[in-house]
């Protein structure tokens, strides 16, 4: 296992997005024209509406997330159209489930730890 994937409907309507904003990085767009590229697409259904059920893990102690922080907790991760975080009781005090509003992807990625990694090694606790 390596740690790293995503179910058939993230990798169908989610990965799409991310593959999108990926390139215009590497071409060298700015932050105002990636998120006005996103939303035409969007707009334009040029990018696919999110399929329910869409989510991916990241269980890998490779995972990278930014120069500062390589790796957080093994996690899953599901995302939901729209802003959903009170919905799903995110966000609250003891609760397992984070909440990440995305508003330039219109989606709510929802992310709830799990103990362990994917090499089997048990991980640290989220502190709240």
């Amino acid at each position: 296992m390596n740690g790293i994937g995503a179910n058939p409907a993230s990798a169908r309507t989610f990965a799409p997005i991310y593959l999108m904003k990926t390139r215009l990085v590497l071409a060298g767009k700015s932050k105002a024209e990636i998120v006005q590229a996103t939303a035409s697409a969007l707009n334009k259904k040029e990018l696919p509406a999110l399929e329910p059920g869409a989510m991916c893990y990241m269980m890998s102690k490779q995972q990278y997330l930014s120069d500062q922080d390589t790796s957080w907790h093994p996690h899953l991760m599901f995302f939901v159209p729209g802003d959903a975080a009170k919905s799903w009781g995110a966000n609250l005090p003891g609760t397992p489930v984070l909440a990440a509003d995305d508003p330039e992807e219109r989606v709510t990625i929802m992310m709830v730890s799990v103990g362990t990694w994917s090499d089997g090694t048990m991980a640290q606790p989220m502190s709240h």
